[in-house]
């Protein structure tokens, strides 16, 4: 995957201070990659979207420009004007290449939504180490892999944290902010601060295998399938069962459709091989609550107080 056409230089400072993100690099043109952009954009950032070749970004931005439709159908029904201003205001504030380590000169932040492989991740994070100011932050939209071996291929650590967005960008609120023990906090809080500024709400997370929600989801994914496959239930009335009886926009079926069986598959295996003990076990926490009496809402205190 070759994105470098440019001759590499290094540094040695530090940059330990709150960097507000204003130019960002988006490398990669997926679905994932342009949904950022166009957040971003959508935001007032300067944002170079970064892929292979000139077809795929061009794929993008018409991506982008029919996302943007959608939205002025929407926000500007009675103001067809105001809309195609909005469109126009926000596709200029985004611009295209093929050069990462060019466009790494002049960012504050890259973020990195590529193929789930680390050589890869870690491949182009070396690269764009020694083509990047010191003070740049370098983030990876990684759904499941470790940040801190994304980050081991870099020399700034203490700049390199995750952003963990979901599908589809523009619509879905959340974005896990992830620290490894070596990113400053600094670096963390601009990274915050960035969520923030993209409308987005964050939750911090440490650098465990699937951060919150995705560690959370596999368990609930494979004991779904695994459900299904003992014959304890069909597909269709265990996603009925899941979207009634506890409010889920998608049953574990379909969401396994949507994001892709071979996504989530990857996931697993992953997850299974960095943790294989089962993760279903006594929760010493809990105990310590029912023997306390707090038992929720009944009691007036369980995890949370009323």
């Amino acid at each position: 995957m070759a994105f470098f056409t440019h001759q590499r230089r290094s540094f040695s400072s530090s940059a330990l201070r709150n960097v507000v993100i204003k130019q960002v690099t988006i490398i990669g043109g997926g679905q994932m990659g342009t949904g950022i952009a166009q957040v971003a954009a959508s935001t007032g950032h300067t944002v170079t979207l970064v892929d292979t070749n000139d077809d795929i970004l061009k794929k993008a931005v018409k991506r982008i420009e029919g996302s943007l439709k959608r939205v002025v159908k929407k926000k500007y029904a009675d103001k067809p004007e105001a809309g195609e201003e909005y469109i126009q205001k926000v596709l200029q504030n985004v611009s295209t290449s093929t050069d990462a380590g060019s466009a790494a000169q002049v960012s504050d932040l890259v973020l990195e939504s590529i193929v789930e492989n680390l050589k890869i991740k870690q491949d182009l994070f070396c690269q764009l180490d020694e083509a990047a100011p010191a003070h740049t932050l370098f983030a990876s939209n990684t759904s499941f892999l470790p940040i801190s071996d994304i980050a081991s291929a870099t020399n700034r650590l203490d700049r390199f944290g995750g952003l963990h967005f979901f599908n589809p960008v523009p619509m879905m609120k959340l974005v896990e902010v992830i620290g490894t023990p070596t990113t400053s906090q600094e670096t963390f809080d601009s990274l915050l601060n960035f969520s923030k500024a993209l409308g987005k709400t964050p939750v911090c997370c440490k650098d465990t295998p699937g951060f919150i929600v995705n560690r959370l989801l596999l368990p609930y994914i494979k004991d779904s399938v695994l459900l299904h496959e003992r014959g304890h239930g069909s597909k269709e009335d265990i996603d009925i069962a899941m979207k009634l009886g506890l409010g889920h926009p998608m049953g574990p079926f379909e969401l396994c459709d949507y994001v892709g069986l071979d996504i989530m598959k990857s996931m697993v295996d992953r997850w299974l091989a960095m943790e294989p003990k089962p993760p279903f076990a006594e929760s010493e926490n809990l105990n310590k609550l029912v023997a306390e009496g707090k038992l929720g809402i009944k009691t007036g205190e369980g995890f949370y107080k009323k």
